[in-house]
């Protein structure tokens, strides 16, 4: 049995789901292999992914800096680590959140639009900033598109050649080069791709620092098909030309592995020939399966008929997974896995005004063996009542 495994048991026994466990052990192996994949390409942690305390604790010991998105983000990495580089990104800071970067000494500001670095310079301070270029790259089928075209992120290149105009006629606020997450869902060769064409862009302009963002591709289908980090650092290197420096700035496929869901079958009942299983908790507690509109992956402890696992909210996106071939009992475990990304953080809490979940941490050894696709067996336990 594994260590969550076991800690999500002494939570149920003490009445203590819903729960959040966080497998510290497993990050921080897992941050360390990234971090060894790419070699002269710096790393920050998209902390919009999961800002946990005790997550951001471990990944300080992998990454170069920390991406931030919004005033309260910076303000809470700040508090957890005092002494990170920190790059300020997002599309809609107000004068106080511009204000406050500069207060707290970030390393770069991503600059989204040729009004925000109006009201940049209008401070009269001084700032190091990354343009955010939004080009028009060919990319395919994505999970999520956040630029190669009409979206609201970032710059065409009209509009950073308007920034380019205005920086020129001043000299408070620095340009250091160039930002572009255009995507996410992309495997490593296709990422490779969007680089190539984003370094072009950068290296016409005369700009040496580029911000590649993130977007690496996590499998919820199938948890074992991690984002092959060695071939893209490769590539990476490969692409990379002297005197460059590269930054790349990944979330959900640096943390999502380490997290569980755990809860406990409040009822099981037939609907119209359809078994369904509701649970304490729900998406106001792990929004991400109504989000991506898919099935949370999850631990099987015996297979039996199709079950819908649903939540406790009065609406029927409240869904969990669909059909899943196991066999559930009223008070039985349930545990949802890759919960370490965009789960509680996006859910809406206080919907229904149901409790908050709790939050756990294991800190052992992790685990040599890798979930398998969509679920894994063990033994199945004795029905476990809060």
């Amino acid at each position: 049995m594994d260590a969550l495994t076991v800690r999500a048991r002494e939570l149920a026994a003490a009445g203590r789901l819903p729960a959040y466990v966080y497998d510290l052990a497993a990050l921080d192996a897992h941050a360390a292999a990234v971090r060894a994949a790419l070699p002269g390409v710096e790393l920050y942690y998209a902390a919009k992914a999961n800002p946990d305390p005790e997550l951001l604790r471990v990944l300080a010991r992998h990454v170069d800096g920390v991406e931030v998105a919004s005033g309260g983000e910076l303000e809470h990495v700040r508090g957890v680590l005092p002494s990170a580089r920190i790059a300020f990104g997002g599309p809609g800071k107000t004068d106080d959140e511009l204000r406050l970067a500069l207060d707290h000494g970030v390393e770069r500001l991503h600059v989204e639009s040729p009004n925000e670095l109006r009201r940049l310079i209008a401070t009269g301070r001084e700032a190091d900033v990354l343009l955010r270029a939004n080009l028009a790259l060919s990319l395919g089928d994505v999970a999520l598109a956040m630029g190669g075209g009409a979206t609201p992120f970032g710059m065409d290149p009209a509009g950073v050649e308007e920034c380019l105009a205005l920086l020129e006629r001043q000299d408070a606020v620095r340009l250091r080069g160039v930002h572009a997450h255009l995507a996410s869902g992309l495997d490593a060769p296709r990422m490779l791709e969007v680089a190539d064409g984003v370094l072009g862009y950068a290296r016409g302009l005369g700009l040496t620092e580029i911000n590649l963002g993130g977007g690496m591709a996590v499998d919820y289908a199938d948890p074992g098909a991690v984002f092959d980090w060695e071939t893209y650092g490769k590539g990476l290197a490969g692409l990379r030309r002297p005197g460059e420096t590269l930054r790349v700035e990944p979330g959900r496929s640096v943390s999502v592995y380490c997290g569980r869901y755990v809860t406990r079958v409040l009822d099981v009942k037939r609907v119209h020939g359809e078994l369904f299983a509701i649970v304490a908790g729900g998406t106001h507690h792990i929004r991400t399966p109504a989000t991506k509109g898919h099935d949370q992956p999850m631990v099987i402890a015996e297979e039996g008929d199709p079950v819908t696992i649903v939540g406790q909210l009065c609406t029927p996106k409240d869904t969990l997974a669909r059909r899943v071939p196991a066999a559930l009992a009223t008070g039985d475990l349930v545990q949802f896995l890759m919960a370490g990304a965009y789960a509680w953080n996006i859910s809406h809490h206080d919907f229904l005004m149901h409790p908050h979940p709790e939050f756990s941490y294991v800190r052992g050894v992790p685990s040599r063996r890798r979930e398998s696709p969509r679920l894994f067996l063990e033994p199945r336990a004795s029905t476990i009542s809060r």
